[in-house]
């Protein structure tokens, strides 16, 4: 099966960016029914967004940290830190899912304008690189996952990695900005 996965990671990583991206849609187009979700208390899932804010943060430190880790050729600490900011971002991706289905979409609090010239052309910047950065992060993950280090030298890891972490770092930080705007600024 590890062999299989070696010579199909292109394959593997547009299934797994397609599952992704179609739970992220069915959930944003009201595809999922929250009847399928069980219900938190109404304070569990009004912190959610709060939660995620930290998330995102740390996502950002460990992904600067496993960067860091690399670069020093610390490839035990990078690998670490990657598979952790993975994790983060499962567990905000999550979150918000199940807020999504559950409560759906925040309105935005502000006057129309600022809605209309900062906050709606900032959170489709978000989303864009949100979606793009997703096969990148598999790409590089599932190429880590079916090859010994020393053989990732040999591949595009790192180059597509330094795209996937740049749109990853970018899309967290964005998501923090949307953050304040819904829940602080406004």
């Amino acid at each position: 099966m590890r062999e299989w996965a070696r010579e199909n990671v292109p394959f593997l990583t547009a299934v797994a960016s397609v599952v992704s991206l179609a739970l992220v849609f069915g959930a944003v187009g009201g595809v999922i029914p929250s009847s399928l979700l069980p219900r938190a208390s109404d304070a569990t899932i009004a912190a959610i967004p709060h939660l995620n804010a930290v998330i995102s943060a740390t996502a950002i430190a460990t992904i600067l940290l496993g960067w860091r880790g690399i670069a020093r050729g610390n490839v035990e600490r990078h690998r670490a830190f990657m598979l952790a900011s993975f994790a983060l971002f499962t567990a905000f991706l999550a979150g918000y899912l199940y807020r999504l289905i559950l409560v759906g979409t925040a309105e935005f609090p502000g006057p129309e304008a600022v809605y209309t010239y900062l906050y709606l052309p900032f959170l489709g910047i978000h989303i864009l690189f949100a979606i793009v950065c997703i096969p990148f992060v598999f790409y590089a993950l599932i190429l880590a996952a079916t090859r010994p280090y020393e053989e990732l030298y040999r591949t595009r890891h790192a180059q597509v990695g330094f795209v996937g972490a740049v749109l990853w770092l970018v899309s967290f930080a964005m998501g923090i900005g949307v953050y304040l705007l819904l829940y602080h600024l406004f």
